[in-house]
């Protein structure tokens, strides 16, 4: 970004987090439409258009600001080949309460964005080493987690275990399903629980916190990895800043709840740009794979 860039987005009070944040209303939370009508990215107003920013991994080659993507794009960026075998790929989300239009809002979401449920399970390879992958989808309901959701997360873990592979999870998250109320808070303490059987195995679990993670997602199995990696600037946290502004009373850092304000606090250990995270995860695989014969 040139300085004469970063001189006009301070003056136009966008070169901040609070833009970011802002930049997470545009409509349909899509920034990549940003993009396509104004021809620049959205957090640094620099020019861009798409194809520029399709080969950069939809990632701002100016000032590295990682636009949210889809669970088959995570795919093609991260497994060999973009191979991937999905499983649990028939579980659809019903509607436990009865609460009003829940089964259209399901069916939108499903026309919207070709999947069945927010998260997608799958074993693939991670430059030749086999691994489970689970990856959120904020497109879906907020990626939000209901009975569904959990299942298959929990089910991805069991499947680690049965085979004695390493498991990555890509979260992107709301937090839990009101409309399913306590089956969807029930999912927290499920997770938690498959989390601890992959411990007792010796199972290493691999967490990506991708933009946004929050609510019970961060407060079940969005922690609890072996390993937690975050994409730059992702918002990580639990409750929303304007609630907790109205509950402490107390002026915020500008960078709260930011992947970066999360490590400095050490509840993430690394931020990984999107063109790493092959070779990172790859690292890690293979150095917890040493790990596992040891204690073997």
């Amino acid at each position: 970004m040139s300085v004469l860039g970063k001189v006009r987005a301070w003056f136009r009070g966008e070169y901040s987090r609070k833009h970011k944040l802002i930049t997470h209303f545009i409509k349909d939370g899509d920034e990549r439409l940003f993009v396509e009508k104004k021809h620049e990215c959205p957090a640094c107003h620099e020019d861009l258009n798409q194809p520029e920013l399709e080969e950069a991994m939809y990632v701002c080659p100016n000032c590295n600001h990682h636009f949210r993507i889809t669970p088959w794009e995570r795919i093609k960026f991260t497994a060999d080949g973009g191979v991937f075998h999905e499983f649990a790929s028939d579980l659809e989300s019903q509607n436990p309460l009865d609460f009003p239009d829940y089964e259209k809002q399901i069916a939108s979401d499903m026309k919207k964005t070709g999947l069945k449920e927010a998260v997608v399970t799958g074993i693939c390879r991670i430059e030749r080493k086999e691994v489970v992958m689970a990856i959120m989808a904020f497109q879906f309901r907020g990626g939000s987690v209901g009975s569904v959701v959990g299942e298959k997360v929990t089910r991805a873990m069991l499947l680690a275990a049965e085979k004695g592979l390493p498991i990555v999870i890509f979260t992107a998250s709301g937090g839990m399903r009101m409309q399913e109320g306590i089956f969807s808070l029930m999912q927290m303490a499920k997770t938690s629980a498959a989390v601890n059987f992959l411990e007792e195995r010796k199972i290493p679990l691999f967490i990506v916190l991708t933009d946004p993670t929050s609510g019970g997602t961060t407060a079940s199995y969005g922690m609890l990895g072996d390993v937690i990696l975050a994409e730059p600037g992702a918002l990580v946290g639990f409750a929303g800043r304007r609630v907790l502004d109205g509950t402490i009373k107390e002026k915020l850092p500008d960078n709260f709840q930011t992947a970066e304000f999360q490590q400095e606090k050490g509840f993430v250990d690394a931020i990984v740009s999107r063109s790493d995270m092959r070779k990172t995860l790859s690292f890690l695989i293979e150095a917890h794979a040493d790990a596992q014969r040891a204690w073997k």
